[in-house]
């Protein structure tokens, strides 16, 4: 993702209002903004909260608001007062989307309200990203990624088999719920082409991590059991986990026959491959703890790192387990450009590559500015 002309990308000529905070929002401009579009991220005069959320911090800015606000213009307004309103309504007049996530009801009370705006920004395509909606028993309640985790079932299904329920590590569904709703705007802007008309874009933190039980909700709809945590391991597929190597943890995801036979043939194990106990996906499901054992002392003796290329090269999907440091550091992550680099500035790149219009790095995260683009 290397500088490219300011014009470039995809989205060059869409210009987005950016009044969303935290992650959700702000990770869904930045992809839009990474591929060209013009983003204003409007904050509160007391910035985006995130912009708090440290240590580290660079300069006085914590990394978790530079982590996903780049390629953004920067200014301030107070949207209680009138004054910031109309403003705002000024900077919508030839704007293609306006996203935010207020609380449902607060933008309304302000007259900024969806079926408000469009009767003046027909085109207008307004993307709102919220914890439940506005209507329901949950609607206008408040939503933070970990609390979704935990309602819609995914803390039940992560972690290990006789331990509590486990948040995952990172905010996913703040981060899916971005990407749904920035694929949302990409299709209202494509229909938008034939009707000529704008639309209202409602996407939820509750709705996009019900969205990610799979294949747990598939599982418990055709099998009526309740789906538990099994730790590392798949479900519906074995060998597919962790296992000890004399270096450390390798992942082993093995998802049909010929590849079982390619590991047994790696490891220098042809009983493997024949033993009956292992002849199919359901024998291995079937028999998983000895499968374990047995793979468990065929690996004793490797390396993770070296067994994991050659099992890779011989199209077994296998990976050493890496920490953070060493999955940024890896040769693979500067050959796809994740890495970006621009003086004090370092972000992980778009994993969107487009060959004629790729992301570019155009803008540094915004200082908190003054009420003025």
């Amino acid at each position: 993702m290397a500088p490219k002309l300011p014009d470039a990308g995809a989205l060059a000529g869409c210009k987005v209002i950016d009044l969303s905070r935290v992650l959700g929002g702000p990770y869904c401009t930045q992809i839009l903004a990474d591929h060209g579009a013009d983003v204003l991220k409007i904050e509160p005069p007391g910035g985006d909260e995130t912009r708090g959320w440290g240590p580290p911090f660079q300069g006085d800015t914590a990394s978790y608001f530079v982590g996903v606000n780049r390629n953004k213009r920067g200014m301030t307004l107070d949207l209680s007062q009138a004054a910031g309103q109309e403003l705002l309504r000024h900077l919508l007049a030839d704007a293609d989307v306006l996203v935010e996530n207020f609380k449902p009801g607060t933008l309304e009370k302000w007259g900024l309200g969806y079926d408000t705006l469009k009767e003046r920004f027909p085109k207008l395509i307004h993307c709102r990203v919220s914890g439940f909606g506005a209507d329901g028993p949950l609607g206008g309640l408040p939503g933070y990624d970990a609390c979704a985790q935990a309602m819609c079932g995914l803390m039940s299904v992560n972690g290990e088999a006789d331990g509590d329920a486990t948040r995952v590590g990172l905010p996913v569904v703040d981060m899916v719920t971005g990407l749904n709703a920035a694929v949302a705007i990409l299709l209202a802007l494509n229909e938008r082409v034939r009707s000529g008309l704008g639309q209202f874009l409602d996407i939820t933190l509750y709705d996009c991590a019900l969205s990610l039980l799979h294949p747990h909700a598939p599982n418990y709809f055709y099998s009526g059991k309740t789906p538990g945590r099994s730790g590392n391991a798949h479900p519906n597929i074995a060998p597919y986990e962790t296992l000890p190597t004399a270096s450390g943890p390798i992942f082993l995801a093995v998802g049909n026959n010929r590849q079982f036979a390619q590991l047994a043939q790696v490891l220098e194990a042809p009983a493997l491959a024949t033993d009956p106990r292992y002849a199919a996906n359901a024998d291995r499901l079937a028999h998983r703890q000895a499968l374990r054992d047995d793979l468990s002392a065929l690996l004793a003796q490797h390396d993770a790192a070296a067994l994991a290329d050659r099992l890779l090269r011989a199209g077994v999907p296998a990976a050493a387990v890496q920490t953070v440091d060493q999955a940024l550091a890896h040769p693979h992550t500067k050959h796809r450009g994740m890495v970006l680099e621009q003086g004090d500035y370092r972000g992980v790149g778009s994993p969107i590559k487009l060959s004629r219009t790729p992301a570019t790095l155009r803008r540094l995260p915004p200082d908190l500015a003054p009420s003025q683009p």
